[in-house]
């Protein structure tokens, strides 16, 4: 009998397992779907592929903290699958879509981003256990990504895909790319009180985002990337900002002969 209950047991473990690598693979799957629709020059589909991607790459982190089956083989597939939706994908499509007739200069700008992209991943498998899993230390590679697929969304939006500036979508690149590999901190929401407290404003909110999705999905979520991307610079000049006021404080107090106030 306590044999067939252990039998039992690992073979659910096994299935656990499985899950969280499940949709890792739909994740690469939707990947190289945007791969395959930017070289048929379907730049719609390429970025909502891309963003599906990113949807499964968030599913696939919370179900293997959910069940406690988080691995070493998880989180080195998951980076393999991240670089080629997050890192290959995206920037093929940018550079089909509008960088080429920028030539070498273009082509450069794209392989920039999938090489900052890379390190970004290479980084963060190293800090795994030995950062605050708090904040993301550089922008994640899904919401660099998911930035340039939500920008041709925006784009076909408004009709203006077909006159797009090159040279500010590359500039667009190497912005991201900058801040993939900077020490810009990134909140990662992972906080456990941000869901277990949530207030009755915050959960309107929320709703409020969910129905500005599901009217104007491209705009919303282009704006809801665009301020989290900016956050992380805001951030650092507010934290900036208060280091220079705390030092003006302290050298105030030091020439007026008092103590600072604690």
């Amino acid at each position: 009998m306590n044999n067939k209950k252990k039998l039992k047991k690992d073979k659910l473990r096994r299935g656990i397992y499985i899950l969280p690598n499940l949709f890792t693979t739909f994740n690469l799957f939707f990947g190289f779907l945007a791969i395959i629709s930017s070289l048929d020059q379907k730049f719609v589909n390429a970025a909502i592929a891309i963003i599906i991607a990113a949807l499964f790459d968030m599913l696939d982190g919370k179900i293997a903290r959910a069940t406690n089956t988080t691995s070493k083989f998880g989180i080195e597939y998951d980076s393999l699958a991240d670089l080629i939706s997050f890192g290959l994908a995206p920037g093929l499509m940018i550079y089909i879509w509008v960088l080429t007739p920028l030539g070498r200069i273009g082509w450069l700008a794209a392989f920039l981003f999938l090489a900052c992209g890379a390190l970004r991943l290479a980084r963060f498998n190293t800090q795994v256990g030995a950062i605050n899993n708090d904040y993301f230390l550089g922008l994640p590679i899904p919401a660099a990504a998911g930035m340039n697929a939500t920008t041709v969304l925006v784009c076909y939006r408004f009709g203006i895909e077909e006159t797009v500036s090159p040279i500010f979508i590359m500039i667009l690149l190497y912005c991201l790319s900058f801040l993939m590999v900077s020490a810009v901190k990134y909140n990662s929401y992972k906080q456990p009180e941000l869901f277990k407290k949530m207030n009755f404003n915050v959960l309107v909110a929320a709703i409020l985002i969910l129905i500005f999705i599901a009217a104007q999905p491209s705009i919303t979520l282009f704006l809801l990337g665009f301020l989290y991307i900016v956050s992380g610079p805001i951030n650092v000049l507010r934290q900036y900002k208060k280091v220079r006021r705390l030092k003006a404080e302290v050298q105030e107090a030091e020439e007026h002969g008092s103590n600072p106030v604690q």
